[in-house]
């Protein structure tokens, strides 16, 4: 379950193990959980062997949680793993912004997935896909008869399309399986019933199937979330009229994104700043994520951005998100990676559909975030402040003169460089 209240004040001046404990305690966490958060090695060496191949070892990377998240009137707390400076932090700042109209709405279609069967070779393209969709009922039996247990739980093979592409090997005649995969991301689902009705369509079509395989532009998995930001909610002291300046800036630079394609990579890369790294914390394919979401930005139009903004008659700034959302808490690494499972328990989805919602939701304020640094002090600002502790590092700081360097730079008033960090290390020590 979501937790009560994700509104945690000043939950980033507490160490480690006080937020481990804090998030621990609002999520109910059992023991097994707060230890694997903890562990150093958080997989061992004989589970991570059982993942993949070839292992010699396992690379963690720090878990942060966003706060402030109020999604369908439940509040939410957000697990990033990520090694970035900056996206936690904007995209809980971003998350309490929108608390006066509600929140985040979300508004998902129905998970389903799509697995394309192509056929080959066919005396004539256009019979064998007529051929194809006069078998549908049969195809579409086929398909459930494969995985009774998803059908028992209101999944399974809902339709089935078929169209005919011209390409450098001649005409393809291309059958899409259209399945409702519930709570799992899909693919074993998907290619197994598409690999199961392959001899039944040769059959059908007098052709030869090659590939049967699910896609990742899963356009009929759609995550779809919205927020209203006011303009007091806009302005860092509470100042409408700041605000409202600070909204005309943000549309300034969505205008940008949404009519340059160059632009819009960058805006959407950071979209994804936000999506793939809760990807990761909680054991999703976030390279399916990846791939989807960037295919969509340019699906039947020119790649443009994932998000839009405008603004109402009362000036209040209007911000929504649609990308596909391949996501699942069945099967795959979310029930092997003992902190993945300990992530969505922080998170509290109870489905694939809440794991969605929150994850589209980080997405968009991310997004304003980036807009917002953009639009007024820049991007770099409040990026590289966060990230003065990585380079204290880097110049050879001690752990105990990490925190001493970076106030020094930060009262100096001097921009923060790789230099000013090494310069004030030398100051440092010299004293």
């Amino acid at each position: 379950m979501p937790v009560e209240n994700s509104r945690l004040k000043g939950f980033y001046k507490l160490t480690v193990k006080e937020r481990r404990e804090k998030v621990a305690e609002l999520a109910g966490l059992d023991q097994e959980a707060i230890d694997a958060l903890a562990a150093t090695g958080d997989l061992s060496e004989d589970a991570a062997d059982r993942i993949i191949e070839n292992v010699v070892g396992t690379m963690a990377l720090p878990v942060g949680v966003a706060t402030n998240f109020i999604i369908d009137n439940e509040h939410y707390l957000v697990p990033f793993a990520l090694e970035e400076p900056s996206v936690v932090a904007a995209a809980s700042n971003m998350a309490k912004r929108c608390h006066a109209k509600g929140g985040f709405v979300s508004n998902n279609t129905d998970p389903v997935m799509i697995g394309q069967i192509q056929i080959v070779g066919c005396e004539d393209a256009f019979s064998s896909k007529a051929a194809i969709l006069g078998a549908k009922d049969e195809l579409i039996t086929a398909c459930n008869e494969v995985d009774p247990i998803l059908v028992k739980f209101g999944g399974g093979c809902r339709d089935l399309e078929a169209r005919v592409i011209d390409t450098d090997s001649g005409a393809m005649v291309i059958a899409h399986i259209l399945v409702d995969c519930r709570d799992a991301m899909g693919a074993n689902a998907v290619n197994t019933m598409a690999e199961t009705i392959a001899p039944r369509v040769e059959a059908i079509t007098g052709g030869t199937v090659i590939l049967r395989i699910i896609s990742n532009l899963a356009v009929h998995r759609l995550a779809r979330v919205s927020a209203i930001f006011t303009p007091a909610e806009m302005s860092d002291k509470g100042d409408p009229e700041q605000g409202s300046e600070v909204i005309k800036g943000i549309l300034q630079a969505y205008h940008f994104a949404a009519a340059d394609p160059f632009r819009a990579t960058t805006h959407n890369k950071g979209i994804m700043n936000a999506i793939s790294p809760i990807g990761v914390a909680c054991g999703q394919d976030w390279r399916a994520i990846e791939s989807g979401a960037h295919s969509y930005a340019s699906y039947n139009r020119t790649y443009g951005s994932l998000t839009h903004w405008e603004v109402d008659a009362d000036g209040n700034l209007l911000g929504s998100i649609e990308l596909p959302m391949p996501v699942g808490l069945v099967g795959g690494a979310v029930r092997v990676h003992p902190v993945a499972k300990a992530n969505v328990a922080i998170m509290g989805a109870r489905s694939a559909d809440d794991l969605s919602k929150v994850m589209a939701a980080a997405g968009l304020a991310q997004n304003l975030g980036a807009l917002r640094a953009l639009a007024t002090v820049g991007i770099q600002a409040g990026h590289m402040k966060l990230h003065a502790r990585n380079m204290a590092v880097t110049a050879g700081a001690n752990d105990d003169e990490v925190d001493t360097v970076v106030e020094m730079i930060h009262s100096s008033g001097e921009r923060i460089t790789a230099a000013a960090i090494e310069n004030a290390l030398k100051v440092l020590r010299g004293n």
